[in-house]
């Protein structure tokens, strides 16, 4: 068994311009690669639960608790099902194709209190922007991309959910 972490990414966090290649900044929060694995229901759990699986060993695996609403969203955007009437991830990829404007990543950034917080990164005609938003409006956005956008999770958020 190898002792190799698998696919990580760091980002900066703060605003200041990412590093060159081979360069490193001492703020760098380190993200694993993460894949969308299923949306699970269970009629005895007050809500869906998104599971997210490493995508390189240990496959270490976060489990996100979502609103109803979402967990159809994202079935919806796994499967590319469309709606008969754009539904809000629909528009909102719509809207973004046609304003030039490329999900670089969905990031899960943080737990607090139970409560996963995201980032959906862009990247627009006029520069990076990176919004704050629910974990699952990343994903369905990720997920929606002709080419999906990668699915990133803070190593804090990995231990946190491990320990």
């Amino acid at each position: 068994m190898s002792d190799d972490p698998g696919p990580q990414v760091s980002v900066p966090i703060d605003e200041s311009p990412a590093p060159l290649e081979g360069e490193t900044q001492s703020d760098e929060v380190p993200y694993q690669v993460m894949h969308f694995e299923s949306v699970l229901y269970d009629l005895t759990d007050p809500s869906p639960m998104v599971h997210l699986v490493e995508a390189a060993s240990p496959y270490r695996f976060v489990v996100i608790p979502i609103a109803l609403a979402d967990g159809i969203a994202l079935q919806h955007a796994y499967g590319e099902i469309e709606s008969r009437r754009p539904g809000t991830h629909e528009l909102m990829t719509t809207m973004l194709t046609r304003l030039q404007v490329e999900v670089i990543a969905a990031r899960i950034v943080r737990i607090e209190g139970g409560v996963y917080f995201a980032e959906l990164d862009l990247m627009t005609p006029k520069g990076r922007e990176v919004f704050d938003c629910r974990a699952s409006d990343a994903l369905s956005m990720a997920l929606r991309q002709s080419v999906q956008a990668p699915i990133l999770c803070s190593e804090d958020v990995l231990q946190a959910y491990l320990s």
